[in-house]
């Protein structure tokens, strides 16, 4: 019968494909008419490993590192070109601490830095002029004693063992609510010795270089002595710098202000300081020249 001889061979194709579907005994299908020429990947204990993916390939490629010796001079030339770039900025940042201060506290500091100038040349000139007299004098042994008197009485008034008189200024400080502190009169006083003042004297105490200030009950002590308020300095200097230097902006003037006192600045043409320290002669010290 026709029908059927033409369903054989359908029938045998079908029962091929199934074969050939069939999973073998791993539970994996295995496809007859694969290539058998594909090598298996072998891991290291011998059993069949899945080969990689290109994300594997990559991070296996990348780590372990392995670096060559070029690699390794590259590297180091850059750490030391980062470090140098470092210490550069910083060093720069620190230099430029400036930038972000005041106009008023940079005129301050130009205004001290003139004053300290001029000074240091004024003191130059002086001593030339004491050499110079010194070289031409007739009586040089003479010279030099009169020089030596001059000297004497020198650090005699920055000492504060003789009395002094000059041109200065007159400060005065009234305190009504108790708010002006030992560190607002020190304060004061840097000032004064920043613009030029030789000799202070603050009420009856005479202010040398190791005057100490400390807070006292309802006062100030100044080296161990109570001073109330009102505050009076007596300043001998030059007034054109004494004056300028407390009251530009966001100086001594308007700072004392803040706490509620009340200041005034007069200049005089003749000061007289007349608060005495006792000199005292040093225990171990003694001059080199002895």
């Amino acid at each position: 019968m026709p029908p059927e001889s033409r369903s054989t061979p359908e029938r045998a194709d079908s029962e091929e494909e199934t074969e050939a579907q069939e999973p073998d005994s791993a539970g994996q299908k295995t496809d007859k008419g694969a290539d058998s020429s594909t090598p298996d990947v072998i891991a290291d204990d011998g059993s069949a490993e899945r080969p990689k993916n290109g994300r594997e390939r990559l991070v296996a490629s990348l780590w372990p590192p392995r670096l060559t010796r070029a690699q390794l001079i590259v590297a180091l030339l850059l750490f030391i070109l980062g470090l140098g770039l470092a210490i550069q900025v910083r060093s720069t940042s620190d230099s430029s601490a400036l930038r972000g201060a005041r106009q008023e506290d940079l005129v301050r500091i130009l205004d001290e830095l003139d004053n300290r100038s001029q000074r240091l040349t004024d003191e130059q000139r002086r001593l030339e002029g004491q050499k110079t007299e010194l070289a031409n004098s007739s009586d040089q042994a003479e010279e030099a004693r009169k020089q030596t008197v001059e000297k004497e009485q020198q650090l005699g008034v920055l000492a504060g063992t003789v009395a002094a008189q000059g041109p200065g200024i007159n400060l005065t400080i009234d305190d009504p609510t108790h708010s002006v502190e030992a560190d607002k009169l020190l304060d004061t006083i840097q000032e004064l010795r920043a613009a030029g003042a030789e000799a202070i004297q603050v009420n009856d105490v005479r202010v040398v270089a190791n005057t100490s200030l400390s807070d006292l009950q309802g006062s100030v002590g100044i080296d161990g002595k109570r001073v109330t308020q009102p505050f009076r300095f007596k300043v001998i200097g030059k007034p054109e710098d004494l004056e300028p230097a407390l009251n530009i902006p966001g100086g001594v003037v308007q700072t004392l202000e803040k706490e509620q006192a009340k200041v005034s600045v007069t200049r005089e043409e003749k000061i007289i300081v007349d608060a005495l320290r006792e000199a005292k002669r040093p225990d171990y010290a003694r001059s080199s020249s002895q």
